[in-house]
Parts: C-alpha cells; sequence; structure tokens
C-alpha cells in the first residue's frame, strides 16, 4: 500500500467546512412534492403511533419501502415534527457514507486519497443540495457505501461480522429503495472479483450466506407489505383491487420501472446522466470524467493490479440507469461515494507537468463559470436579502479563493482542490442562505401551513385546501388535518366555520355564496420546475397564482 505524505492540517479545516456546508440548509423549508411528501409518511406514522401501514392523506400508499420514512419518524420523535428533524436524519446518514468513504479510501488507497475523497463526496454540488431537499438517496448514499465496505473487509481479512454488518446495511438499503440497490452493491464486489480472477473467493459459500442474510434483514418491509396489502386483498391501490405488495417491492417498483411495465412509468434517455454527472458533480465532474478515463486506460494494461470495486459499482449502476425508462437526476447521487475516490486517487497521483498545467486550468474555468452563474442568478432573480451580508460574504471569500490556496497549499492538487472546496462553499452558502429561503416564498403551501399553525386560530376550525394537489407542504406545516377538495363547487362543504386556501380566482366558485374573510393572500409556483420567466424578477408576478386563505362562516 502507498506510504501517506504528511497531511496538511488545513484539510481539516476545509473538512469542517465541507461538512458544516451540508448543514447550511437544515432549516430552510421542504419542497414539494417528494420531500414534503416523505416528511408528511413520517409525520402521518407518528401521529397515528402506526409503522407497518403508509398512509398519504388517509389512502393505502404503495410507492417507496418503509426505511427512510422509520428513520424521519423516529427523529421527529426524538427532536419533534419540523424542518430541521427530518432534514437531520437524512443529513446523518450522507455523513455516515463520507465515514464510510474515509474507511473504504484509506483501506484501499491511503489516508491522503481517502480525506480528499471525503471533501470531493462532500462538496460534490447535488450531494449538498440533497442535504436540503431530503428524499431516499442520502440514506441511499450512505447504506450502500457502507455495506460495500463490510462486504470488502468480509473476505479481505475473513470475518463473519463483518459480513453480517455488511449484510445488514444491505437489508437497510433494499428496504429504502428496492432491490436493484443489490446490483450497485453486488456489482461491486463481484466485478473487482471478475476482473482480478479471483474465482475462489467469487463462487465462496460466504456470498450464499450473504443472500440468505440480506433477506431475512429485508423480512421487516416483506411483513408490512404483506399486512397493508397482500392480507387485505379487497383494497384499491393504482385504480384495481388484489394489489400484491409483496410483488410491487420485488418487481414492478423496480424492474417494472426498467422496463417500463409498471403501474409508475417514464420514458429514458440514454444520455441523460452524461449530462447530469457533469452538473451534479461539480465542481469536480470534469476531473472525474478524466480519473475514470485514466483508470481504465491504466488497468487495461495491468487489470490484477488496481482495484475495481469502484469502477465496477459506479459504472455498472450508471449503465443500468442509463438503459433505464425511469431517470430523475437525484438517482446519481448513490454512486458519489465511488465516484469521488476514483476523482481523489487520480488527482493524488498525477505527476506530469502536462496533466497538472491541463487540471489547473480546467478548474480555473469552472470556478469562474460557477461564479459567474452565481453573479447572474444574483442580478437575474434579486432574492430579498440584506445586501450587506452578501457583499461581505462575497468580500471575505473572494481574496480567500485566490490567496489562501497559494499561502497553504502544499502541493499543486492542494492548491486546486482548496480553490473547489472555497468556490462550493461560496455557491452553497448563497443559494441555502438567500435563494431558496426567498425562493421557498413562493411555495405558498408551507407559508399557508406555517401561517396557520403560528396564528392563535382555534385548533376546532379545519381547514379545506383546493387547487393543489400536491400541496403536502401545507400539510406537513399545518398543526391540524387538511381535507382536499375540488375546484368546481361540487365539494359538499361543513356547516361550521372553517378555512379555505384555493386559487383567489376560484374562492367564491367553491364557496358558492358563503360569507368569507380574506385572512392572507400568498403567491403560489412550483419551484422545483424552475423557468427563465419565473427567475427573472420582471417577468415574476406573471408566473404566479395567486391564492388565498380565508375564513368561512358558518351556514345561519
Amino acid at each position: 500500500m502507498p506510504q501517506t505524505p504528511a497531511l496538511n492540517k488545513w484539510l481539516y479545516l476545509f473538512l469542517g467546512l465541507a461538512v458544516a456546508i451540508n448543514f447550511s440548509g437544515l432549516f430552510v423549508p421542504l419542497m414539494n412534492p417528494d420531500a414534503t411528501l416523505y416528511a408528511t409518511i413520517a409525520k402521518t406514522m407518528v401521529l397515528r403511533n402506526d409503522y407497518v401501514n403508509i398512509y398519504v392523506r388517509g389512502t393505502d400508499w404503495l410507492d417507496k419501502p418503509h426505511f427512510p420514512f422509520w428513520i424521519a419518524a423516529l427523529f421527529f420523535k426524538i427532536f419533534g415534527i419540523n424542518t430541521w428533524a427530518y432534514k437531520l436524519s437524512g443529513i446523518v446518514f450522507m455523513l455516515m457514507g463520507a465515514l464510510y468513504t474515509w474507511l473504504f479510501a484509506k483501506a484501499l488507497y491511503n489516508k491522503q486519497v481517502a480525506i480528499w475523497s471525503v471533501l470531493i463526496l462532500l462538496t460534490a454540488q447535488h450531494i449538498v443540495l440533497s442535504d436540503n431537499d431530503v428524499r431516499a438517496e442520502p440514506y441511499l448514499t450512505g447504506l450502500i457505501i457502507a455495506s460495500v465496505y463490510h462486504f470488502y473487509r468480509s473476505y479481505t481479512k475473513p470475518s463473519f461480522w463483518h459480513l453480517l454488518i455488511g449484510c445488514a446495511f444491505a437489508g437497510c438499503a433494499v428496504m429504502t429503495k428496492g432491490i436493484f440497490v443489490l446490483i450497485t452493491i453486488g456489482g461491486a464486489i463481484a466485478g473487482h472479483l471478475i476482473i482480478t480472477k479471483q474465482w475462489q473467493q467469487l463462487f465462496n459459500l460466504r456470498w450464499l450466506l450473504a443472500a440468505v442474510l440480506v433477506f431475512i434483514f429485508m423480512l421487516p418491509e416483506v411483513y408490512c407489505l404483506y399486512q397493508q396489502f397482500d392480507a387485505n386483498p379487497e383494497k384499491i391501490v393504482f385504480g384495481q383491487q388484489g394489489v400484491s405488495g409483496i410483488k410491487f417491492f420485488f418487481w414492478d417498483s423496480q424492474f417494472g420501472r426498467f422496463f417500463n411495465t409498471g403501474p409508475i412509468k417514464g420514458s429514458g434517455d440514454p444520455f441523460f446522466f452524461v449530462h447530469t454527472t457533469l452538473w451534479a458533480f461539480l465542481p469536480w465532474s470534469l476531473l472525474l470524467f478524466a480519473a475514470i478515463y485514466q483508470f481504465i486506460k491504466k488497468g487495461i494494461k495491468n487489470a490484477q493490479a488496481h482495484e475495481w470495486f469502484n469502477i465496477c459499482g459506479a459504472m455498472l449502476t450508471f449503465l443500468m440507469f442509463s438503459a433505464s425508462k425511469f431517470q430523475l437526476p437525484h438517482y446519481i447521487n448513490i454512486v458519489f461515494p465511488f465516484f469521488a475516490i476514483i476523482t481523489s486517487q487520480y488527482i493524488c497521483s498525477v505527476q506530469s507537468a502536462k496533466s497538472i498545467k491541463a487540471i489547473n486550468i480546467t478548474q480555473w474555468i469552472v470556478i469562474a463559470l460557477l461564479f459567474g452563474v452565481l453573479v447572474a442568478l444574483h442580478l437575474f432573480y434579486q432574492p430579498e436579502i440584506n445586501i450587506a451580508l452578501l457583499v461581505t460574504l462575497v468580500l471575505t471569500l473572494m481574496p480567500t479563493l485566490f490567496i489562501l490556496p497559494d499561502k497553504i497549499g502544499n502541493s499543486w492538487f492542494e492548491r486546486v482542490g482548496y480553490r473547489s472546496v472555497i468556490i462550493c462553499v461560496m455557491v452553497n452558502l448563497y443559494l441555502n442562505l438567500a435563494f431558496y429561503p426567498d425562493l421557498l416564498k413562493y411555495q405558498a403551501g408551507s407559508e399557508a401551513g406555517m401561517y396557520i399553525s403560528q396564528s392563535d386560530i382555534p385548533l376546532n376550525i379545519p381547514v379545506l385546501q383546493s387547487g393543489d394537489d400536491v400541496n403536502f407542504a401545507m400539510e406537513f406545516y399545518l398543526d391540524r388535518p387538511m381535507i382536499t377538495i375540488p375546484a368546481d363547487g361540487s365539494a359538499q362543504l361543513p356547516d361550521k366555520v372553517f378555512m379555505l386556501y384555493a386559487p383567489a380566482n376560484a374562492v367564491n366558485t367553491i364557496l358558492n355564496g358563503r360569507n368569507l374573510k380574506v385572512i392572507k393572500k400568498f403567491e403560489r409556483y412550483a419551484i422545483t420546475r424552475l423557468k427563465p420567466s419565473f427567475l427573472n424578477k420582471a417577468t415574476r408576478s406573471e408566473q404566479t397564482t395567486r391564492m388565498q386563505l380565508v375564513l368561512v362562516s358558518p351556514v345561519k
């Protein structure tokens, strides 16, 4: 194993910055539709004290497995039902992923590669975004790399306990997203053993035992699905009766999406994850592409002298996702620990003056582009933020970006790396402290829910909402139940006093002459589907829907 040069003590400061930036969005409200939906499911589990059945607005829900909801519900039980408790559950698993990235990289390479792997992982753009908009991926990222590490340890230094722990993490990963995660985990281990021709290790009986243990660890999910669906075939799910939750879990939710034969369909682009990685892994994405090319080029010449865990785990998953008909940007996050290690070992090993110069120029271009995009976004969007705070932030970090790395970096890749970390900090401090807090003002559902919950409106006054079918944000932030009704005036309204949240132009149609008092007005926009016409402050008001919260008098 290569010896580790003395680690620069400044690395630990930058590691602290990388960790801190992932907490910078902790108090930003949750975003529709996924994060608010998942948080609402966990909230419902806590309020019902029912951790077997998954309900959405009182209806049986069959889409995602239970594990992320169980973890979020646990954090709600400990810290209360709020924004930061939900996000903290995901960040904890992401940090666990960073810890296992360190352990895995250190075992395969050395401490220097390990610490840079963690820095790269925690400053990859979509990792920071995912710790703000928490879905299933932060949990999955931590669980997958943890499982791969323990499986690696279970055969390099034969240990039943490492095998058992690896199976436990794999089982939890399956209960987070489905059995396709085993392709990533198994592909990393099996790919390395096949390429390095370790046939005895590949066909060892420990892997049969591992398959049995993984199945045992996923049994809680199978039990819950059986209880909610298979034992109750009369329930209507996806518009039909007799739907098997177990079959959906093992086939339709994964293979059904892959082959586009399941109840939830999509359309695929074979290059989708190529251009997704280009921005999602910034500021390291161009270095990643170079690292993969160089790794494969060298590996072909001497396959058995290389480790292939990371390239096999990452690229097999990447190709699988690219071939799938159901694609979303956050899917690719689960292989970022592998990407980080591949990138780190590359930059720590480059010695050619020509390559070093090319990398320096490339990263300066990336940094300039990111800073340019940041300035353009601010001038175009113009968030309502204390401009003095923003100017202070820029004036503080700009000299740091240009001067500090040259003063404290002991090697060329430290200087390049420090600058890359600093630009990540600048971009995401702006996004999480200025842009997103302002943007979330246009997520009218969460604004209305928080307004009602923080007011002195009696809890016995119910809330009806109309005109926003994905308004899980309001449901999560409300301190009382929410009833969704149609906007065509056909709903049976309560005879007593109630509140109605609806588009301003639909309120009178819904109430059909009932007396009302406007409590609060909001502007609504689907903030996860940003368009230039909305981002442009000059045309933004033309893109929003006017919403009203009204108090409706009882029928006389």
